[in-house]
């Protein structure tokens, strides 16, 4: 084993016996578990406790580790999955499934991997309905700010918000899970690299000033999955999305400084 895994290890063991003393178990995870990281790659570690008020995310540093702890009991973490599952962004289900484990629980602790596993390998839901229309409408939106004549600097915000929005709708699109920031170009590398490549070239032309290719494959994306979205497009806010006329503003003088 690498020596900078086993000091990662080391560092996950410490937190379970003096952060984190009331957990069963947890899930070490991440870039550096997996023998790729870097000098800035932190651990990831999800830790279970028996009974917890809310879950909750911290981050800190132990023994020159930057740590991401996500911090679950069984109702939470089954929380989780199922949100990650429905966005198909499996963030915390891969932690799990991946994950080495550490503390007193294993027959707990297999079994949580076991299911993480079998959520990862039966994929996301498939793509259809309102979250296709809504991916559809923004990369029609973000496609058409593309088309005009702009200053270089805003077709570059432009392309920065499409390209993400584009990887989602080609993996998702293809019943592939998606990923938040570096894993949504990590994981279409893995579907299909000449078109992880291609996504990629045509994102950097448009960031330089030349959005040109980046229209064509959204185009081409979008025509896959049913074609630009606008027209007649609606989304309907939550019924909980409103202030009764009652309600008293608030007194900006009166405002905490």
């Amino acid at each position: 084993m690498q020596p900078r895994i086993e000091a990662a290890l080391a560092a996950a063991r410490k937190c379970l016996a003096t952060r984190f003393r009331d957990a069963s178990h947890l899930f070490v995870a991440g870039s550096i578990l997996r023998g790729d990281g870097n000098a800035f790659s932190d651990i990831d570690m999800v830790v279970l406790h028996p009974k917890l008020e809310r879950a909750w995310r911290e981050s800190f540093v132990l023994d020159g580790f930057p740590i991401e702890a996500f911090v679950q009991d069984p109702e939470t973490l089954a929380y989780f999955f199922e949100n990650d599952a429905e966005r198909g962004v499996p963030v915390i289900i891969d932690m799990v499934a991946n994950g080495v484990i550490l503390g007193d629980a294993p027959a707990e602790a297999d079994a949580l991997q076991q299911r993480a596993r079998q959520i990862l390998a039966a994929g996301p839901k498939p793509l259809a309905g309102a979250p296709l229309d809504a991916l559809r409408y923004i990369l029609t939106d973000l496609a058409d700010d593309l088309r005009a004549e702009r200053p270089a600097d805003e077709i570059a915000a432009t392309a920065a918000q499409l390209y993400p929005r584009l990887i989602d709708l080609m993996l998702l699109g293809r019943n592939h899970w998606t990923g938040n920031g570096k894993w949504g170009p990590r994981l279409l590398r893995r579907l299909d690299p000449a078109l992880a490549s291609l996504t990629a070239d045509a994102f950097r032309d448009a960031v330089q000033g030349n959005p040109a290719a980046l229209l064509s494959l959204t185009d081409r994306e979008l025509t896959r999955h049913g074609g630009p979205c606008f027209d007649g497009y609606r989304s309907d806010a939550a019924e909980s999305a409103r202030l009764s006329s009652s309600a008293k503003a608030k007194d900006p003088a009166q405002a905490a400084p």
